[in-house]
Protein backbone atom coordinates (compact mmCIF):
# COMPACT_ATOMS: atom_id res chain seq x y z
CA UNK A 1 0.00 0.00 0.00
CA UNK A 2 1.26 3.51 -1.08
CA UNK A 3 2.59 5.44 2.04
CA UNK A 4 1.90 8.50 0.48
CA UNK A 5 -0.86 11.04 -1.25
CA UNK A 6 -1.30 10.51 -4.52
CA UNK A 7 -4.01 13.42 -5.64
CA UNK A 8 -7.05 13.68 -4.83
CA UNK A 9 -8.01 13.48 -8.53
CA UNK A 10 -10.13 10.53 -10.32
CA UNK A 11 -7.69 10.13 -13.22
CA UNK A 12 -7.37 7.13 -16.04
CA UNK A 13 -3.61 6.73 -15.88
CA UNK A 14 -2.94 4.98 -12.34
CA UNK A 15 -5.66 3.15 -10.29
CA UNK A 16 -7.27 4.74 -6.71
CA UNK A 17 -9.47 4.07 -4.30
CA UNK A 18 -12.94 2.22 -6.07
CA UNK A 19 -15.10 4.20 -3.92
CA UNK A 20 -17.73 1.85 -5.09
CA UNK A 21 -16.07 -0.98 -3.57
CA UNK A 22 -15.19 0.94 -0.31
CA UNK A 23 -18.88 2.01 0.41
CA UNK A 24 -19.81 -1.67 0.40
CA UNK A 25 -16.93 -2.60 2.59
CA UNK A 26 -18.04 -0.36 5.21
CA UNK A 27 -21.59 -1.64 4.93
CA UNK A 28 -20.69 -5.03 5.43
CA UNK A 29 -18.22 -3.54 8.20
CA UNK A 30 -21.19 -2.21 10.04
CA UNK A 31 -23.56 -5.25 9.13
CA UNK A 32 -21.09 -7.15 11.21
CA UNK A 33 -20.74 -5.27 14.16
CA UNK A 34 -24.78 -4.90 13.92
CA UNK A 35 -24.85 -8.91 14.17
CA UNK A 36 -22.25 -9.01 16.94
CA UNK A 37 -24.33 -6.50 19.26
CA UNK A 38 -27.48 -9.05 18.90
CA UNK A 39 -29.61 -5.97 16.92
CA UNK A 40 -31.85 -6.46 14.07
CA UNK A 41 -30.95 -2.76 12.44
CA UNK A 42 -28.95 0.06 12.74
CA UNK A 43 -30.43 3.46 13.22
CA UNK A 44 -27.90 6.45 13.03
CA UNK A 45 -27.94 10.40 13.20
CA UNK A 46 -24.38 11.16 13.86
CA UNK A 47 -22.48 13.25 11.19
CA UNK A 48 -19.81 10.20 10.77
CA UNK A 49 -21.97 7.37 10.84
CA UNK A 50 -24.18 8.70 8.35
CA UNK A 51 -21.46 9.23 6.16
CA UNK A 52 -20.29 5.91 6.90
CA UNK A 53 -23.09 4.29 5.69
CA UNK A 54 -24.18 6.38 2.79
CA UNK A 55 -21.23 8.39 1.63
CA UNK A 56 -23.71 11.65 1.83
CA UNK A 57 -22.14 14.82 1.81
CA UNK A 58 -24.98 16.97 3.57
CA UNK A 59 -25.08 20.91 3.97
CA UNK A 60 -24.45 21.01 8.00
CA UNK A 61 -25.63 23.61 10.11
CA UNK A 62 -23.99 24.79 13.58
CA UNK A 63 -25.56 23.56 16.10
CA UNK A 64 -27.62 20.56 14.34
CA UNK A 65 -25.61 17.76 14.47
CA UNK A 66 -28.08 14.54 14.86
CA UNK A 67 -31.12 16.73 13.55
CA UNK A 68 -30.46 16.96 9.85
CA UNK A 69 -29.80 13.36 8.30
CA UNK A 70 -29.90 9.58 8.90
CA UNK A 71 -29.77 6.13 7.85
CA UNK A 72 -31.10 2.92 8.55
CA UNK A 73 -29.01 -0.10 7.90
CA UNK A 74 -31.44 -3.66 7.30
CA UNK A 75 -29.72 -6.93 6.62
CA UNK A 76 -29.73 -7.75 3.24
CA UNK A 77 -30.74 -4.34 1.89
CA UNK A 78 -28.94 -0.91 0.90
CA UNK A 79 -29.04 1.89 3.50
CA UNK A 80 -32.02 3.85 3.62
CA UNK A 81 -31.40 7.31 3.49
CA UNK A 82 -33.44 9.42 5.93
CA UNK A 83 -32.40 13.52 4.57
CA UNK A 84 -33.66 17.13 4.87
CA UNK A 85 -35.08 18.29 1.82
CA UNK A 86 -32.45 20.55 0.86
CA UNK A 87 -30.30 17.42 0.05
CA UNK A 88 -32.87 15.29 -1.92
CA UNK A 89 -32.94 16.30 -5.13
CA UNK A 90 -29.18 16.14 -5.65
CA UNK A 91 -29.21 12.54 -3.50
CA UNK A 92 -31.61 11.16 -6.41
CA UNK A 93 -29.80 12.58 -9.32
CA UNK A 94 -26.05 12.20 -7.78
CA UNK A 95 -26.22 8.83 -5.54
CA UNK A 96 -27.48 6.27 -7.75
CA UNK A 97 -26.22 3.96 -4.49
CA UNK A 98 -28.87 5.13 -3.06
CA UNK A 99 -31.43 2.74 -3.45
CA UNK A 100 -34.53 4.63 -0.96
CA UNK A 101 -34.61 7.86 0.07
CA UNK A 102 -37.02 10.21 2.33
CA UNK A 103 -37.23 13.19 3.08
CA UNK A 104 -37.60 14.09 6.61
CA UNK A 105 -38.22 17.38 8.55
CA UNK A 106 -34.94 19.11 11.14
CA UNK A 107 -35.49 16.43 14.21
CA UNK A 108 -36.29 19.13 16.65
CA UNK A 109 -39.59 20.43 17.07
CA UNK A 110 -41.96 18.00 18.57
CA UNK A 111 -44.82 18.03 16.20
CA UNK A 112 -42.72 17.64 13.06
CA UNK A 113 -40.89 14.94 14.88
CA UNK A 114 -43.76 13.22 15.52
CA UNK A 115 -45.34 13.15 12.54
CA UNK A 116 -41.59 12.36 10.92
CA UNK A 117 -42.02 9.32 13.24
CA UNK A 118 -45.55 8.36 12.67
CA UNK A 119 -45.85 8.92 8.41
CA UNK A 120 -42.29 8.54 7.41
CA UNK A 121 -40.10 6.31 9.55
CA UNK A 122 -42.71 4.21 11.22
CA UNK A 123 -43.49 2.98 7.71
CA UNK A 124 -40.68 1.67 6.66
CA UNK A 125 -39.93 0.01 10.13
CA UNK A 126 -43.30 -1.65 9.71
CA UNK A 127 -42.17 -3.15 5.85
CA UNK A 128 -38.73 -4.60 7.15
CA UNK A 129 -40.41 -6.19 10.07
CA UNK A 130 -38.93 -3.65 13.05
CA UNK A 131 -42.17 -2.92 15.01
CA UNK A 132 -40.76 -4.94 17.50
CA UNK A 133 -37.21 -5.35 17.30
CA UNK A 134 -33.77 -4.41 18.82
CA UNK A 135 -32.82 -0.90 17.08
CA UNK A 136 -29.48 -0.04 17.37
CA UNK A 137 -29.87 4.01 17.76
CA UNK A 138 -26.18 6.18 17.28
CA UNK A 139 -27.80 9.25 18.98
CA UNK A 140 -30.32 11.57 18.77
CA UNK A 141 -32.35 14.24 20.84
CA UNK A 142 -35.10 13.34 23.27
CA UNK A 143 -38.48 14.32 21.93
CA UNK A 144 -37.33 11.90 18.93
CA UNK A 145 -36.68 9.07 21.13
CA UNK A 146 -39.95 9.28 23.03
CA UNK A 147 -41.67 9.93 20.13
CA UNK A 148 -40.37 6.31 18.91
CA UNK A 149 -41.45 4.64 22.14
CA UNK A 150 -44.61 6.24 22.34
CA UNK A 151 -45.22 5.17 18.48
CA UNK A 152 -43.78 1.52 18.60
CA UNK A 153 -43.92 0.75 22.79
CA UNK A 154 -42.64 -2.91 21.59
CA UNK A 155 -39.47 -1.10 20.32
CA UNK A 156 -36.45 -2.29 22.12
CA UNK A 157 -34.00 0.61 21.69
CA UNK A 158 -30.49 -0.45 21.99
CA UNK A 159 -26.67 1.09 22.01
CA UNK A 160 -26.13 1.29 18.20
CA UNK A 161 -23.37 3.76 18.09
CA UNK A 162 -20.54 1.09 20.50
CA UNK A 163 -21.02 -1.31 17.37
CA UNK A 164 -20.48 1.96 14.96
CA UNK A 165 -17.18 2.89 16.89
CA UNK A 166 -16.06 -0.73 16.25
CA UNK A 167 -16.68 -0.58 12.75
CA UNK A 168 -14.87 2.43 12.15
CA UNK A 169 -11.77 1.60 14.55
CA UNK A 170 -9.55 -0.37 11.84
CA UNK A 171 -9.66 1.56 8.53
CA UNK A 172 -9.95 -0.03 5.48
CA UNK A 173 -7.32 -0.03 2.84
CA UNK A 174 -9.14 2.50 0.88
CA UNK A 175 -9.61 4.50 4.51
CA UNK A 176 -5.90 4.62 4.48
CA UNK A 177 -5.20 5.85 0.88
CA UNK A 178 -7.95 8.62 1.59
CA UNK A 179 -6.83 9.30 5.08
CA UNK A 180 -3.04 10.08 3.80
CA UNK A 181 -4.44 12.15 1.12
CA UNK A 182 -6.47 14.37 4.19
CA UNK A 183 -3.30 14.36 5.98
CA UNK A 184 -1.50 15.95 2.88
CA UNK A 185 -4.11 18.54 2.54
CA UNK A 186 -3.73 19.49 6.52
CA UNK A 187 -0.31 20.07 5.93
CA UNK A 188 -0.86 22.23 3.28
CA UNK A 189 -3.47 24.15 5.33
CA UNK A 190 -0.90 24.33 8.31
CA UNK A 191 2.04 25.46 5.58
CA UNK A 192 -0.56 28.24 4.73
CA UNK A 193 -1.19 29.29 8.17
CA UNK A 194 2.75 28.98 9.69
CA UNK A 195 3.81 31.58 6.47
CA UNK A 196 1.14 33.78 7.39
CA UNK A 197 2.56 34.43 10.55
CA UNK A 198 4.14 37.38 11.73
CA UNK A 199 4.62 41.03 13.85
CA UNK A 200 0.85 42.87 13.40
CA UNK A 201 -0.96 40.00 11.65
CA UNK A 202 -4.00 38.90 13.91
CA UNK A 203 -5.00 35.12 14.72
CA UNK A 204 -8.27 35.55 12.60
CA UNK A 205 -6.17 36.58 9.54
CA UNK A 206 -3.95 33.11 10.07
CA UNK A 207 -7.39 31.07 10.12
CA UNK A 208 -8.22 33.07 7.13
CA UNK A 209 -5.38 32.45 5.06
CA UNK A 210 -5.37 28.59 6.13
CA UNK A 211 -8.84 28.34 5.41
CA UNK A 212 -8.56 29.65 1.48
CA UNK A 213 -5.99 26.96 1.63
CA UNK A 214 -8.15 24.30 2.72
CA UNK A 215 -11.19 25.23 0.12
CA UNK A 216 -8.67 25.94 -2.39
CA UNK A 217 -7.54 22.57 -3.04
CA UNK A 218 -11.09 21.26 -2.24
CA UNK A 219 -11.00 20.63 1.07
CA UNK A 220 -14.32 19.73 2.69
CA UNK A 221 -14.25 21.06 6.54
CA UNK A 222 -11.71 22.19 9.30
CA UNK A 223 -10.73 19.36 11.48
CA UNK A 224 -13.04 21.86 13.91
CA UNK A 225 -15.71 24.07 13.56
CA UNK A 226 -13.76 26.92 15.22
CA UNK A 227 -10.57 27.38 13.52
CA UNK A 228 -7.83 26.88 16.86
CA UNK A 229 -5.35 29.66 15.94
CA UNK A 230 -3.58 31.24 19.37
CA UNK A 231 -0.79 33.02 20.02
CA UNK A 232 1.44 34.13 23.31
CA UNK A 233 -0.37 34.58 26.12
CA UNK A 234 -3.54 33.06 24.81
CA UNK A 235 -1.97 29.60 25.20
CA UNK A 236 -1.23 29.50 28.55
CA UNK A 237 -3.86 28.68 29.15
CA UNK A 238 -4.83 27.42 25.84
CA UNK A 239 -8.31 29.45 24.28
CA UNK A 240 -9.33 27.45 21.72
CA UNK A 241 -10.45 29.79 19.53
CA UNK A 242 -9.34 32.54 16.89
CA UNK A 243 -9.73 36.24 17.65
CA UNK A 244 -8.80 39.80 16.83
CA UNK A 245 -5.20 39.50 18.76
CA UNK A 246 -2.42 40.90 17.12
CA UNK A 247 0.63 38.20 16.99
CA UNK A 248 3.90 40.11 18.36
CA UNK A 249 7.69 39.66 18.32
CA UNK A 250 8.41 36.66 20.70
CA UNK A 251 5.06 35.10 20.13
CA UNK A 252 4.19 31.34 20.03
CA UNK A 253 1.56 30.66 17.82
CA UNK A 254 -0.14 27.65 17.92
CA UNK A 255 -2.23 26.27 14.66
CA UNK A 256 -4.53 23.35 14.46
CA UNK A 257 -7.28 23.99 11.78
CA UNK A 258 -6.31 20.60 9.56
CA UNK A 259 -8.87 19.26 6.82
CA UNK A 260 -11.34 16.85 5.33
CA UNK A 261 -11.36 15.20 2.39
CA UNK A 262 -13.49 12.90 0.84
CA UNK A 263 -15.43 12.90 4.41
CA UNK A 264 -11.92 11.58 5.91
CA UNK A 265 -10.17 14.17 8.37
CA UNK A 266 -6.24 14.98 8.76
CA UNK A 267 -5.35 16.46 12.00
CA UNK A 268 -2.19 18.61 11.92
CA UNK A 269 -1.19 20.73 14.55
CA UNK A 270 2.37 23.01 14.73
CA UNK A 271 3.41 25.79 16.88
CA UNK A 272 6.05 28.56 15.60
CA UNK A 273 7.85 31.22 17.01
CA UNK A 274 7.22 34.69 15.70
CA UNK A 275 10.80 36.05 16.16
CA UNK A 276 13.25 35.01 18.93
CA UNK A 277 12.09 32.58 21.42
CA UNK A 278 12.95 32.64 25.16
CA UNK A 279 15.21 29.77 27.04
CA UNK A 280 11.60 28.83 29.14
CA UNK A 281 9.82 28.73 25.68
CA UNK A 282 12.50 26.19 24.04
CA UNK A 283 12.30 24.03 27.05
CA UNK A 284 8.11 23.63 27.14
CA UNK A 285 8.41 22.98 23.57
CA UNK A 286 11.51 20.34 23.29
CA UNK A 287 9.59 18.97 26.03
CA UNK A 288 6.56 18.46 23.81
CA UNK A 289 8.46 17.28 20.81
CA UNK A 290 11.03 14.76 22.22
CA UNK A 291 7.71 13.81 24.56
CA UNK A 292 5.86 13.29 20.72
CA UNK A 293 8.61 11.21 19.15
CA UNK A 294 8.57 9.11 22.52
CA UNK A 295 4.93 8.34 22.68
CA UNK A 296 4.57 7.23 18.72
CA UNK A 297 7.58 5.30 19.05
CA UNK A 298 5.46 2.90 21.51
CA UNK A 299 2.89 2.88 18.93
CA UNK A 300 3.15 -0.78 17.45
CA UNK A 301 1.15 -4.09 17.69
CA UNK A 302 1.69 -5.66 20.92
CA UNK A 303 1.81 -1.86 22.80
CA UNK A 304 -1.25 -0.25 24.35
CA UNK A 305 -2.28 3.54 24.46
CA UNK A 306 -1.39 3.80 28.12
CA UNK A 307 2.13 2.60 27.29
CA UNK A 308 2.19 5.35 24.64
CA UNK A 309 0.84 7.93 27.48
CA UNK A 310 3.27 7.16 30.03
CA UNK A 311 6.42 7.20 27.43
CA UNK A 312 5.06 10.81 26.13
CA UNK A 313 4.47 11.77 29.37
CA UNK A 314 7.93 10.26 31.48
CA UNK A 315 10.10 12.10 28.72
CA UNK A 316 8.54 15.28 28.85
CA UNK A 317 8.69 15.12 32.48
CA UNK A 318 12.95 14.68 32.09
CA UNK A 319 12.21 18.92 31.41
CA UNK A 320 9.91 19.01 35.00
CA UNK A 321 6.90 19.22 32.72
CA UNK A 322 5.09 16.47 32.95
CA UNK A 323 2.59 17.58 35.25
CA UNK A 324 1.44 20.67 32.85
CA UNK A 325 -0.45 19.11 29.93
CA UNK A 326 -3.55 19.99 29.31
CA UNK A 327 -6.49 18.62 31.25
CA UNK A 328 -7.42 16.38 28.15
CA UNK A 329 -6.55 13.23 26.29
CA UNK A 330 -3.43 13.34 24.20
CA UNK A 331 -4.70 11.87 21.31
CA UNK A 332 -7.33 10.21 19.52
CA UNK A 333 -8.71 8.00 17.06
CA UNK A 334 -9.41 9.87 13.49
CA UNK A 335 -11.11 8.79 10.50
CA UNK A 336 -14.45 9.71 8.64
CA UNK A 337 -14.77 11.06 12.15
CA UNK A 338 -12.95 14.13 13.38
CA UNK A 339 -12.78 12.96 16.64
CA UNK A 340 -13.37 9.01 17.45
CA UNK A 341 -12.09 6.17 19.97
CA UNK A 342 -9.71 4.90 20.92
CA UNK A 343 -8.51 7.82 23.46
CA UNK A 344 -4.69 8.19 24.73
CA UNK A 345 -4.05 9.42 27.85
CA UNK A 346 -7.39 10.02 28.68
CA UNK A 347 -7.63 10.43 32.58
CA UNK A 348 -11.06 9.90 33.21
CA UNK A 349 -13.23 7.42 34.59
CA UNK A 350 -13.79 4.59 33.05
CA UNK A 351 -10.83 5.02 30.18
CA UNK A 352 -10.24 1.41 28.66
CA UNK A 353 -6.92 0.49 27.62
CA UNK A 354 -6.51 -0.67 24.20
CA UNK A 355 -3.78 -2.54 22.17
CA UNK A 356 -2.48 -1.31 19.68
CA UNK A 357 -3.83 -3.43 16.16
CA UNK A 358 -2.54 -2.43 12.44
CA UNK A 359 -5.26 0.09 10.57
CA UNK A 360 -5.86 2.28 13.51
CA UNK A 361 -5.49 5.74 13.05
CA UNK A 362 -4.55 8.64 16.00
CA UNK A 363 -4.05 12.21 15.80
CA UNK A 364 -1.34 12.66 18.48
CA UNK A 365 -1.47 15.91 20.05
CA UNK A 366 0.16 16.51 23.34
CA UNK A 367 -0.07 20.21 25.02
CA UNK A 368 2.11 21.15 27.33
CA UNK A 369 1.05 25.47 29.00
CA UNK A 370 2.80 26.93 31.87
CA UNK A 371 1.48 30.37 32.62
CA UNK A 372 3.47 33.53 33.06
CA UNK A 373 5.93 33.03 30.50
CA UNK A 374 6.36 36.18 28.22
CA UNK A 375 4.69 35.40 24.65
CA UNK A 376 3.24 32.35 25.60
CA UNK A 377 4.26 29.20 27.46
CA UNK A 378 2.07 26.93 25.88
CA UNK A 379 3.03 24.40 22.78
CA UNK A 380 0.76 21.49 21.04
CA UNK A 381 2.11 19.53 18.33
CA UNK A 382 -0.01 17.13 16.52
CA UNK A 383 1.03 14.37 14.16
CA UNK A 384 -1.24 11.77 12.23
CA UNK A 385 -0.18 7.96 12.74
CA UNK A 386 -0.98 4.60 11.47
CA UNK A 387 -0.33 1.67 12.96
CA UNK A 388 0.90 -0.85 10.69
CA UNK A 389 2.83 -4.20 11.38
CA UNK A 390 5.94 -2.97 11.42
CA UNK A 391 5.52 -0.07 13.79
CA UNK A 392 3.88 3.67 13.65
CA UNK A 393 3.43 5.21 10.13
CA UNK A 394 3.75 8.82 10.78
CA UNK A 395 1.28 10.53 7.83
CA UNK A 396 1.82 13.75 8.62
CA UNK A 397 5.28 15.84 6.91
CA UNK A 398 4.66 19.81 8.51
CA UNK A 399 7.70 20.68 9.72
CA UNK A 400 8.41 21.35 13.18
CA UNK A 401 9.93 24.90 14.54
CA UNK A 402 13.74 24.08 14.78
CA UNK A 403 14.34 27.87 16.46
CA UNK A 404 12.30 26.38 19.43
CA UNK A 405 14.56 22.64 19.79
CA UNK A 406 16.92 22.38 22.39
Amino acid sequence: MDRFARGPFHVGYERRVDLSALRAKRVDKADEQRKKAGLDALLVWKDENCRYLTDLRPQLIAGKTTALNGALLVEGKAPILFCSGGERDRVDRTMPWIEEAHTIPIIEEKALVEGMVKDILGPVLKQHGLTEAKLGLDESNIVFTKALSAQFPKLAIEDGDTPMQQARMIKLPEEIVLLEEATALADAVTASATATVAEGVRECEVAAEAMRTLFRLGGEYAHVMTPFVASGEHMAPPHRICSDKLIRHGDIVFIDIGACWNGYFGDVARAVICGKPSDEQKKIYTAVYEGLKAGIAEMRPGRTNKDAADALINTSDKYGLGGRFLSLFIGHGVGIGANEPPYLGETLPGAPVYEFQPGMVFAVEPLIWVEGVRGGGGVRLEEMVLITEDGPHVMSRAPFDEKLII
